[in-house]
């Protein structure tokens, strides 16, 4: 399935009026029960907030090496493009951290949306006020360089998940992530996870507004069935 980057953004746009939850529903209704990502994940911020976009992925692994920088963490965040939201893997216990606020300021420049991180970062303070949105495995004011590299990216990578020990991402597939925490969206998918969720989230309006006219709940039961 290829989209056009118009289209992605697009497509962008919408996700980011659907919750998690919604998009949880309907991928078990497609026998999908498996995208959630773990709850080890968290946002940074004090105040929880929503992040959306196609995954760019970036692995790497912990390695001790001279030298003053990763000249291939600055290679792979060259290539990322308007809606992209960059997927960090690789040695996620390991307590260093793969990227703070001078990488994110370039990131964010190219039109990266955030960053799931399944490892640490720092800067956290900075990362809030440019409403960089991040969520992340932990914090640590402990560098990456001569510890941590980069080995690849846009390849496919693995991350912890909620229902499963790992959950693939690839380039690509969407994430979605707000206060009940993040989700992948497989590509081929994402279109009609996104009309379902739309639809699933327009009825769940519509039984509001019955609850609070005074309906019960076997009334919007029988009116709209299972929610």
């Amino acid at each position: 399935m290829t989209l056009t980057a118009d289209q992605k953004l697009s497509l962008r746009d919408r996700f980011m009026t659907v919750d998690t939850a919604n998009v949880a529903d309907v991928l078990d209704d497609l026998g999908r029960p498996d995208c959630g990502l773990s709850s080890d994940l968290w946002p940074i911020k004090a105040r929880l907030e929503k992040m959306g976009g196609w995954a760019y992925t970036i692995r790497g692994q912990m390695t001790p090496y001279p030298g003053t920088g990763d000249a291939k963490k600055m290679e792979a965040v060259s290539g990322l493009t308007p809606g992209h939201l960059s997927v960090w893997s690789g040695g996620g216990a390991e307590g260093v951290c793969f990227f703070g606020e001078l990488i994110a300021r370039g990131m964010q420049y190219r039109g990266c949306v955030g960053a799931v991180v399944d490892g640490g970062i720092r800067d956290i303070e900075w990362l809030d006020r440019m409403d960089f949105p991040v969520y992340t495995r932990y914090r640590t004011p402990v560098q990456s360089i001569g510890r941590w590299a980069v080995n690849a990216w846009q390849v496919e990578i693995y991350l912890p998940g909620a229902t499963t020990a790992r959950v693939r991402v690839r380039p690509d597939d969407f994430i979605l992530a707000d206060v009940d925490g993040a989700i992948v969206i497989p590509l081929e998918v994402a279109e009609e996870v996104l009309t379902r969720a739309e639809a699933l989230t327009e009825k769940e309006r519509l039984i509001r507004a019955d609850l609070e006219a005074g309906a019960t709940l076997p009334d919007v039961l029988a009116k709209y069935g299972h929610v």
